[in-house]
């Protein structure tokens, strides 16, 4: 099995990377850095680098993608505080267009799969159950995406692709800070245990790390 992970470099990214390592399976994480062993430089609001990861995999066929790249950059504020135009714009750029564009670069080869499968970290932030106020920006983009998982696992259904959308949890991350109730650990290796599970008769799934459903 071949799996990809955006955002590859921290956090859950990084954890679930080292995870599906020790299981011997091959993987290729993405940052935005420099490129590594068993990693690729790609940004995921940049068209031509997503054209350069879509050539790089034009001979390859993709078992699962994992969307994990975002950015929350309006972290505990408010209305009335300092929100610009391109705060939102870059927030949205990287949190739902990266992904639409990252799945669209990789849908060539996601298409030579036999079980083709796409998991998207979402957040329950974007729920109406978690509408505590606060991180305007982070919340309306994370809405966005479980929105878009949504609808291109209704798309994506004809062709045998399985579509499912993952809360982490409030993981002790650079993101999620140190009074996190979810190690970055327990975190990836219960999201994993979901993508393994990931078929198309679970396909438009929005779950927490821990199995518990999520609705809008």
């Amino acid at each position: 099995m071949t799996v990809l992970i955006t955002g590859a470099n921290r956090g859950i990214g990084a954890e679930m990377m080292h995870q599906y390592q020790a299981r011997n399976q091959r993987v290729i994480g993405t940052t935005r850095g420099a490129e590594g062993r068993d990693m690729l430089s790609v940004d995921v609001i940049s068209d031509a680098s997503l054209q350069d990861l879509s050539q790089s995999l034009s001979t390859q066929a993709l078992d699962l993608l994992i969307c994990s790249a975002g950015v929350y950059q309006d972290k505990g504020r408010y209305i009335g505080d300092d929100l610009p135009s391109d705060l939102w714009a870059q927030t949205f750029a990287a949190n739902v267009t990266g992904v639409y564009k990252t799945i669209e670069a990789c849908l060539p080869a996601l298409r030579r799969s036999d079980k083709a499968r796409i998991a998207i970290i979402g957040s329950q932030m974007g729920t109406r159950d978690k509408a505590q106020g606060g991180s305007y920006i982070y919340r309306a983009s994370k809405a966005a995406v479980i929105n878009l998982a949504f609808n291109l696992a209704h798309d994506l259904r004809k062709e045998g692709i399985a579509v499912g959308v993952y809360h982490p949890g409030w993981v002790q991350t650079d993101m999620g800070g140190e009074a996190g109730h979810v190690t970055p650990e327990a975190s990836a290796s219960q999201l994993i245990g979901h993508f393994d599970r990931l078929d198309m008769s679970r396909s438009g799934e929005f779950l927490a790390f821990d199995g518990a459903p999520h609705a809008l």
